[in-house]
């Protein structure tokens, strides 16, 4: 039975406002605490009356388990697990903005650069999500919500997400979406991996830039042509074009096998941009001169934020967005996603988690990037200028000799941008 406007949970901390929308598990709620918005989310009263409900009742418990242990800014925050009554609840943050299918279904298609802003988000998402060892296996456009102020994309419903071993076969529960879903879902004992995800993310993108749902996989395999998105929508790039086709690849073992391999294919977002500053920076990048790449990356931030020698704490918190995605996208394709400030973003946000970033942190984190060995930090001309540098050791954030960002405090901040 839905909880009715009104209704009090535990004790009156949450008061139900309304039902906020009901998917194949489970049912989410808008409540208020202390006039703050919450979600609630349980499972359906389908559920509730079925045999199998305590099955039910678990997985929807591991789902929330998994979810709390997820601190990134495109993920879904959960804030508490509780049980009122019978029913074991998320309590989760409250997003507020649309979901990416009701805004291709209000908007059309989206352009190109906003398509990639988005899809590059939720990448960035999964990619934690792989490390932890799941998948999602419900990747698509209602499944990921738009924060209305920041134009950020946040992934949602874990409902079906599972536990994974890459390339094992392993039975599991034959839920999925229709257009998004790749062959192997279809089937109850397969193998599946990290591509898995991709295939579903590139059906995602696909989605998104044509304002169509793709063939569904069994059609596909039965011997219909999936239409390009560029055939739909001839102002799709070809790069474009071509990484959907290869993250929708039939055989799993013809896709990417991780994301940030199938990101590194995506052409990146410089729409309404000059980008006369960072032509020097895309010739050094293509042509592997990684250290003077690195020094001109320095260059490049400290011009922006109109500073000479370092950039201060105060400097990386109004550094413009849209140049710090330009300059990461530039290192991420042009290093096969090995470089650039967001794998940097990423080992920083496996390392610190919800702590409050300390000098342990900050020598674990060099200590991963490769600018610490053996329990010293290694000068400038020491850096592995290669791309057999350790993941995540460029842009070395230097100017030659001098830090661009001095000190630590400024490099922990750049890396806790949201």
């Amino acid at each position: 039975m839905a909880w009715n406007a009104g209704q009090k949970l535990q004790g009156g901390k949450y008061v139900v406002e309304k039902i906020l929308g009901q998917g194949g598990f489970g049912i989410t709620y808008l409540v208020k605490k202390s006039q703050e918005n919450r979600v609630i989310k349980t499972l359906n009263a389908s559920f509730q009356h079925r045999s199998d409900f305590a099955k039910f009742q678990q997985d929807f418990l591991n789902e929330a388990l998994r979810l709390a242990k997820f601190s990134h800014p495109h993920i879904v925050r959960v804030d508490e697990v509780i049980q009122e009554g019978e029913l074991w609840c998320m309590v989760m943050e409250y997003i507020d903005g649309n979901n990416l299918a009701q805004q291709t279904w209000t908007q059309g298609s989206l352009s190109e650069a906003e398509a990639l802003r988005y899809i590059r988000q939720v990448g960035e998402a999964l990619t934690i999500v792989h490390d932890n060892g799941l998948l999602h296996r419900d990747i698509k456009p209602l499944n990921i919500m738009v924060r209305k102020t920041e134009a950020e994309a946040v992934l949602i419903d874990f409902g079906i997400a599972r536990e994974f071993t890459p390339n094992i076969t392993q039975t599991q529960t034959q839920f999925l979406s229709e257009g998004f879903a790749p062959i192997e879902q279809y089937d109850w004992r397969a193998k599946r991996g990290a591509y898995t995800d991709i295939y579903a993310l590139a059906a995602t993108l696909y989605s998104l830039i044509t304002g169509e749902i793709p063939t569904p996989a069994p059609v596909r395999a039965f011997g219909v042509n999936l239409e390009t998105a560029k055939e739909i929508n001839d102002q799709v790039s070809d790069r474009l074009n071509q990484a959907i086709i290869k993250g929708m690849a039939m055989k799993p073992e013809q896709r990417p096998q991780s994301v940030s391999e199938w990101l590194s294919l995506l052409p990146p977002v410089m729409d309404n941009l000059s980008l006369d500053n960072y032509s020097k920076l895309k010739q050094l990048l293509a042509a592997k001169k990684w250290q003077a790449a690195d020094a001109e990356t320095g260059k490049l931030m400290l011009k922006v934020a109109k500073r000479e020698g370092w950039l201060r704490v105060e400097d990386i918190a109004q550094f413009p967005a849209q140049d710090l995605q330009i300059i990461d996208q530039l290192w991420t394709d042009n290093s096969q996603g090995r470089f650039g400030i967001s794998v940097q973003k990423r080992i920083w946000q496996n390392i610190v988690g919800n702590q409050k970033p300390n000098w342990e942190t900050w020598c674990s984190f060099g200590d991963r990037v490769g600018w610490r060995q053996n329990g010293n930090w290694l000068s400038y001309s020491s850096l592995d200028f290669s791309l057999q540098a350790p993941e995540g050791q460029l842009p070395a954030l230097v100017v030659a000799d001098n830090f661009t960002l001095r000190h630590q405090e400024s490099i922990a901040a750049l890396l806790s941008r949201k």
